[in-house]
């Protein structure tokens, strides 16, 4: 197993990658750690290599997951080469660029949403596992207990703000507009909202646990990636969280046409199969949950 860290860029998900862009061209670091994995090997020299698969992901639970999947791929003569990613914006032009095989951090209404905004031509190799997202607050034990008027701060990530509304509108404290499926709805499908609760959508999901740690709000939603990354037990700390029923599974995505390679194909036997089940119910105690 290769692990290396690809980049660690900061960038607004689903925000067009403009603060990514800018970032990248202030420090050059994107560049040139881009031009480094080229230089490793990924993409077609990936395939020349026959048992190199490389793939970019989230560090948790992503690569810690594939961390334990590469021991297993060994087995049959696959290296995984892994490169930790900390964004939302930069595994999708990585893998539509061919500088690795593969990737692993989003979920399908993610990867629709860039395929549509940005013309890539990925697919989904299969599904791995939930991360349940969760509502955490510093100073109320439930959503019912939230005063009139507080802000409720959520990721940027417009493909998930119907994910956001679900726990309200399960909770029966907000309505949405009649024949609105809550997968797809938005903040502007609000019809009901008698607390006048605020969403605020102007955070990157990365920087959630940071607000929630200082107090910045009466609730944050935070994705159980980066809760785990910031310690915190999303079974444990959140108020609210969401149960295996949840559509938002995280996937493999690869390049049109990919999915049916050998090597894919054994990296999600490894993955969907019964040991990373119990190597997530070991490690992660319901954070993290395999896809049904």
């Amino acid at each position: 197993m290769v692990l290396s860290v690809f980049a660690v860029v900061l960038a607004a998900c689903g925000n067009g990658g403009d603060e990514g862009t800018e970032e990248s061209a202030d420090t050059g670091e994107e560049t040139e750690e881009a031009a480094e994995t080229e230089e490793n090997g990924s993409g077609d020299a990936a395939e020349e290599a026959g048992g190199t698969l490389s793939i970019a992901a989230s560090p948790a639970p992503h690569a810690e997951l594939l961390e334990e999947a590469a021991k297993l791929l060994d087995e049959e003569g696959i290296e995984l080469d892994i490169s930790i990613v900390n964004d939302y914006t930069t595994p999708n032009r990585l893998l539509a660029d061919e500088e690795v095989d593969a990737n692993f951090f989003q979920h399908t209404p993610y990867l629709e949403g860039e395929v549509e905004s940005h013309g890539y031509d990925l697919e989904s190799a299969g599904n791995v596992h939930i991360e349940p997202m969760g509502v955490y607050s510093q100073d109320y034990d439930s959503l019912e207990e939230l005063p009139e008027g507080s802000t409720i701060l959520v990721s940027n990530n417009p493909a998930e703000e119907g994910r956001f509304l679900s726990f309200f509108v399960d909770a029966g404290l907000i309505e949405i507009e009649d024949g609105i499926d809550i997968e797809n709805a938005t903040f502007d499908d609000i019809t009901e909202n008698p607390n006048d609760f605020e969403f605020n959508n102007q955070t990157a999901p990365e920087l959630l646990v940071e607000m929630y740690n200082n107090n910045e709000a009466p609730a944050v939603i935070i994705n159980s990636n980066f809760a785990i990354e910031g310690d915190l037990n999303p079974v444990v700390d959140a108020i609210a969280l969401e149960d295996s029923e949840s559509p938002y599974a995280n996937l493999v995505a690869v390049r049109s046409g990919d999915a049916d390679r050998e090597d894919v194909q054994a990296l999600m036997d490894v993955l969907q199969g019964e040991e990373i089940a119990q190597f997530m119910e070991d490690t992660y105690g319901g954070a993290v949950i395999p896809a049904e």
